[in-house]
């Protein structure tokens, strides 16, 4: 906060709050938030929810309820904080309910506000040994759901029984999913394809994209084959992403911007001749928040730092055809970037 001149900094039930505080409160209409200034820190929390909180933290709370309202409350919090002027720099949880932000900008009406990218997010991107474990656990787990997926691929079968599979996996690892895309056909040519009745018959492609959350953190990965014989061109364009991953991940180490990291990879693309078919990001940070810092984009002048997590996924989509992505997870080490998975991003086809 001295860094970056910063006086208070304003969560709501987010990433950000479990990450700082190890507290994850119900979130709904009830205002519940997290302030720290250099000199405080304190919760305001609705009577409904404190006990239960409680049981997690023994820092202040401001308690209000249903009948008398937050803004007293929301006042003594403030107050409390002991703000160095009527201007002061606040950071807003970019995560949180536009009417909680709203509310304590309507208490501080000349304060100067950002969100959390130069402070949270900057802390949050390096993950630490423990983190680390976690994920690493997490994408483990998610590769024998993965495998177990493509071993059951069998015609007949439809999108939602292959989704069930990779989920009944997770259930049986004591673990929840965090989302899952199964895609056959032309739908794998839809990037955020919505998992559906579609059925796999033969010599069709076949997109997975799926991960779960263990110990609080999840996984993220995406591997592709063709169900019967490999149609040339599709094994062609294959080809042609995993050099994109390689050459993404070779290009993947500290001191170097999140944009060098996306231009490797596009260039591949761009030069094999489908730059146009490659319409996203080549990655996203990956840590308590399934998307949060860094982000691997084109613009990005990020700094990547060693213990930084993302995922580089590169995709070629062709309209009512097929479409491709590769994804792994990776974590910077000193001189190189760790692929967290362990299953080889090319599946048998």
């Amino acid at each position: 906060m001295d860094e970056t001149n910063t006086d208070l900094v304003v969560l709501g039930p987010s990433g950000h709050m479990t990450w700082l505080s190890g507290l994850d409160p119900h979130g709904d209409e009830r205002t519940v938030m997290l302030m720290i200034s250099k000199d405080y820190a304190g919760l305001i929390i609705p009577a409904l929810n404190a006990d239960a909180a409680r049981q997690h933290t023994d820092m202040p709370f401001h308690v209000w309820n249903d009948e008398e309202g937050p803004e007293a409350a929301l006042c003594a919090l403030i107050d409390k904080c002991n703000l160095p002027d009527d201007t002061p720099n606040l950071v807003l949880d970019e995560c949180m309910r536009a009417d909680f932000a709203l509310s304590v900008l309507a208490v501080l009406p000349k304060a100067r506000h950002r969100f959390t990218d130069d402070t949270l997010g900057v802390l949050r991107a390096s993950k630490d040994a423990q983190e680390f474990m976690a994920l690493k656990a997490s994408a483990l787990l998610n590769d024998r759901a993965v495998v177990t997926a493509f071993d059951a691929l069998k015609p007949g079968i439809t999108e939602l029984d292959v989704q069930n599979i990779i989920h009944a996996v997770y259930k049986a690892e004591n673990t929840t999913p965090e989302f899952t895309i199964v895609a056959f056909g032309a739908n794998s040519a839809l990037p955020h394809h919505h998992t559906g009745p579609t059925i796999l018959t033969d010599n069709m492609p076949v997109l997975i994209d799926t991960g779960c959350r263990l110990q609080g953190y999840p996984s993220d990965m995406t591997r592709c084959t063709w169900f019967g014989t490999a149609d040339p061109e599709y094994l062609r364009i294959y080809g042609i992403l995993e050099q994109a991953v390689s050459a993404a991940v070779a290009a993947a180490k500290p001191g170097v911007l999140a944009k060098t990291v996306d231009q490797a990879a596009r260039t591949v693309i761009t030069n094999a001749g489908y730059g146009g078919n490659f319409p996203h990001r080549t990655g996203h940070g990956v840590g308590i928040n399934i998307h949060e810092l860094p982000y691997i984009t084109a613009t990005s002048n990020t700094v990547l730092q060693e213990g930084h997590v993302f995922s580089i996924e590169p995709g070629i989509y062709l309209e009512n055809t097929f479409g491709i992505r590769l994804e792994d997870v990776v974590i910077l080490r000193k001189d190189h970037a760790e692929i967290l998975s362990g299953l080889p991003i090319n599946m048998p086809q």
